[in-house]
């Protein structure tokens, strides 16, 4: 919907407001599965600008219910707390002109603030979301590497067919996320007897056994449903030039936006996986599963309906049209579910997961309008 002058009034005035707030917010640290402070601030604020009955679940999300009851349908708003670095120390600040320059200031914290002040809007004048629905905002945990969106996961597992619709306010206004990535994630570790390179030699090598399977992997041709990859991306062991490794440890995975690609990869791996080792012992943990996309035909037309409308709200407020790409976000639970949902961002900017990330400053307006115009779609006119 388009907001109307008292709505963009109201951004305006606290357009500077919410510059300090993202300023404040992007330097706590929140390394994934450790949001703690943010959980801590982001339940203070919401609770000092008059949102009742906040609380946070046993994953660290922090949840504002507005008008929900124990049984009517919910609508979630969603943006993630965690950042890609692991710093424990406050991260670093710096603005560049109109760049406002702090790892993972991009991803997600600008779309975090963007959500609190939705979220204070809506509460500060008691709106009533339409069809007796109620409205869950979450600022939630666990969503990037490893978390294995959790936060998501645990919202949907609490609400369940509850839900009739998710929006995550996630990545920059360019961009749209039209399909789920689902992916799984591997930590494999490769034992041997091991010895001395020279009185041992011939003894099994973990790392040569560790090649074997990297080789079998990236020997595997993919499916032509949707776009699928896989990646070994860490390798770990060995001991020293003159030691025939005896343990080796390694990260790998693989993506599809195809359901049906996404199973087919994990028979592949699950061969290659399970194949005998000769002096080897091959043992596999699953350290991440992020679900593809599961919806059918009249599900499919009312996420088509929320794409239509992200597309159409951002292409107005900021005169360009995003680009429509998979990705794999907190979306991936309630799509897999069979819930409509939609992924897009409220600013500019450029370098996420980098230490060089900024957001435009100008943008943030923009962004705010977005959120809001998004937020203000389900109540009642």
């Amino acid at each position: 919907m388009e907001l109307g002058s008292e709505e963009k009034s109201y951004i305006r005035e606290h357009a500077k407001e919410g510059y300090e707030l993202l300023k404040e917010l992007a330097q706590i640290p929140a390394p994934s599965n450790h949001e703690e402070r943010r959980t801590e601030f982001c339940k203070n604020w919401l609770e000092k600008n008059g949102a009742s009955g906040v609380y946070v679940d046993d994953v660290g999300n922090v949840i504002y219910p507005h008008h929900v009851t124990e049984t009517n349908p919910v609508i979630v708003f969603m943006a993630h707390m965690d950042v890609v670095f692991p710093d424990e120390t406050p991260l670093p600040w710096k603005e560049e002109g109109d760049r406002l320059c702090c790892p993972g200031v991009g991803d997600d914290t600008t779309n975090l603030v963007a959500l609190l002040l939705s979220a204070r809007y809506v509460a500060e004048r008691d709106l009533k979301p339409e069809d007796g629905c109620g409205v869950l905002f979450v600022c939630n945990t666990g969503e990037e590497g490893l978390g294995n969106l959790r936060g998501s996961r645990k919202i949907c597992e609490d609400y369940g067919s509850r839900i009739k619709a998710f929006t995550s306010f996630d990545c920059t206004m360019d961009t749209i996320a039209c399909r789920a990535v689902g992916s799984e994630r591997f930590r494999v570790s490769v034992k041997t007897e091991g010895g001395h390179s020279y009185s041992c030699f011939g003894n099994p090598n973990a790392i040569a056994v560790m090649a074997d399977l990297i080789r079998e992997i990236y020997a595997i041709s993919v499916p032509a449903g949707g776009k699928t990859t896989y990646n070994v991306g860490v390798i770990e062991g060995g001991t020293s030039v003159n030691t025939i490794a005896q343990e080796v440890h390694m990260l790998c995975e693989y993506r599809s936006d195809d359901a049906d690609s996404l199973d087919w990869m994990k028979a592949r791996f699950a061969e290659i996986f399970s194949k005998k080792r000769e002096g080897a012992e091959v043992s596999v943990e699953v350290v991440g599963l992020r679900p593809c996309e599961r919806l059918n035909e009249e599900q499919k037309k009312v996420r088509e309906e929320m794409l239509d409308f992200a597309k159409e709200t951002l292409a107005r407020i900021t005169g360009k049209t995003p680009a429509l790409v998979p990705i794999s976000t907190d979306c991936n639970i309630p799509l897999s579910m069979g819930i409509p949902s939609v992924c897009y961002g409220t600013c500019f900017g450029a370098g996420a997961h980098t230490r060089e990330e900024y957001v435009e400053k100008s943008s943030l307006e923009l962004g705010y309008e977005t959120a809001l115009s998004g937020v203000l779609r389900y109540f009642s006119k």
